[in-house]
């Protein structure tokens, strides 16, 4: 456990690099058209390893996303709230934003996406992967259910990652034991994500560490749609849809 991290406020929240590398892949697998991102120091040779384990059983595992800033975050809440980007419901169909209330809309779009300055992607910990040895290279990565459950094109990486996340044997604990699922269930906050990984030893400290405070204080010079309601509700939205359960 990385309990001596040396953390800023600036890291948590998105607004610093200074604790990214860079991490590319690097064994020669197919690969997509770019394949280098910036991911936390600490978790770029555990991903590299878990990677490496994939590929011993055929899955050509791959980043869709790694570190997301906390401009690049604010502006897909911005967008959302715009009608620039698409918000759905559970059930797939597209929301029509303006017959909810600013309460509503709120909420609606916090079940899929993360208010700026919390979002888990800030840290460098928290990965949306993928297998590229599962499609051709036109396929175009959604990120929803019906690709990694039941019969999903990317169902059998995530059914062994199951394994991997589970494993007790050391070996499998250097390469896969140190990352989870932070939205394995449904909490009635942020909407499973199967396909979202997580680098425990460093994200459990900075979770730990991003409070309340923290995003208020950010949040209260951000340009941000809806920061009145955000703000008088934050502490519920903190432990709906930003504090990990379980």
């Amino acid at each position: 456990m990385h309990d001596h991290l040396n953390t800023d406020t600036k890291q948590l929240t998105g607004s610093s690099h200074t604790h990214l590398v860079e991490w590319s892949v690097s064994d020669g697998q197919k690969a997509p058209s770019s394949t280098t991102f910036l991911v936390h120091a600490a978790a770029a040779k555990p991903l590299l390893e878990l990677r490496q384990l994939a590929a011993e059983q055929g899955f050509d595992l791959q980043l869709c996303s790694s570190f997301r800033s906390f401009d690049r975050q604010l502006k897909i809440w911005n967008d959302k709230m715009l009608g620039l980007r698409p918000v759905y419901a559970d059930n797939g169909v597209r929301l029509d934003l303006t017959l909810l209330t600013e309460w509503q809309q709120v909420q609606a779009v916090m079940r899929w996406s993360a208010l700026p300055g919390a979002s888990r992607h800030h840290w460098g910990t928290d990965f949306d992967i993928y297998d590229a040895a599962a499609v051709d290279a036109s396929y175009r990565v959604q990120l929803v259910p019906e690709e990694v459950d039941g019969g999903g094109v990317f169902a059998p990486l995530h059914d062994w990652l199951d394994t991997v996340f589970e494993a007790e044997t050391a070996v499998e604990l250097i390469s896969g034991g140190d990352f989870y699922r932070p939205y394995a269930k449904d909490w009635g906050g942020i909407a499973p994500e199967r396909w979202h990984i997580s680098y425990r030893p460093v994200a459990d400290v900075y979770a730990a560490q991003l409070t309340v405070d923290v995003l208020a204080e950010r949040l209260a010079t951000a340009d941000i749609v809806y920061k009145e309601i955000v703000l008088e509700h934050l502490d519920e939205l903190y432990q709906r849809y930003i504090r990990v359960h379980g």
